[in-house]
């Protein structure tokens, strides 16, 4: 990751996970100049991720992802399609370049099977400040869902069963997601203390 490099603003995002009821969200500061790939990272520290599975960016109609297609290169190794039909390699995307005013959105999706699919709006563009270089979380509720349990309606049916305690699957949900799992457990010191160990 790219180093010693000044922030030009200080974006204030607001990360919520989509279809998530009681929503799942984060608010976080970030220096304008993170790449969208150094964003990448920064959201699975403040959502909870593991960071084992694909991901995308998408902004209108354009892919941003580090999985980057070359299935469509001619002999020499040039890609063969125009710029409009090409995923776009995130890691040459800063924040400011692809949310360029306050209120705009984008959306980031994590895990393409189970499509962890999270909207990120820009709440405000704050003035520059040289010691915002790291990112930060300011808030946010709830829980990261467990990985690769269906998605946000198969985590929805896991509540749900789980608040019935008639239901025989309980006993076999909690013992995959360990007994001491909270939905509500939102820990704003331990999410910030993982992210002043990102390299960024």
């Amino acid at each position: 990751m790219a180093t010693e490099r000044p922030p030009l603003f200080v974006y204030y995002l607001k990360v919520t996970l989509k279809d998530s009821k009681p929503p799942i969200w984060r608010d976080i500061l970030v220096p304008s100049d993170l790449t969208l790939e150094e964003l990448h990272y920064v959201i699975q520290t403040v959502m909870g991720w593991g960071n084992s599975h694909l991901h995308q960016f998408i902004a209108g109609e354009v892919l941003y992802t580090d999985d980057i297609n070359s299935d469509n290169s001619d002999e020499y190794g040039l890609d063969t399609r125009d710029e409009d039909e090409q995923d776009r390699n995130e890691k040459k995307y800063t924040v400011s370049q692809i949310l360029t005013k306050e209120q705009a959105c984008i959306i980031y999706e994590y895990d393409l099977g189970d499509s962890w699919t999270h909207k990120i709006e820009l709440k405000k563009i704050l003035p520059a400040d040289p010691n915002a270089r790291q990112a930060r979380c300011l808030r946010g509720e709830k829980a990261c869902p467990p990985e690769d349990c269906g998605g946000i309606w198969g985590y929805t049916d896991m509540l749900e069963t789980l608040r019935n305690a008639k239901n025989s699957d309980k006993k076999e949900i909690l013992s995959w997601l360990g007994n001491d799992f909270n939905p509500d457990y939102f820990n704003i010191d331990e999410i910030n203390g993982l992210l002043r160990h990102l390299s960024l």
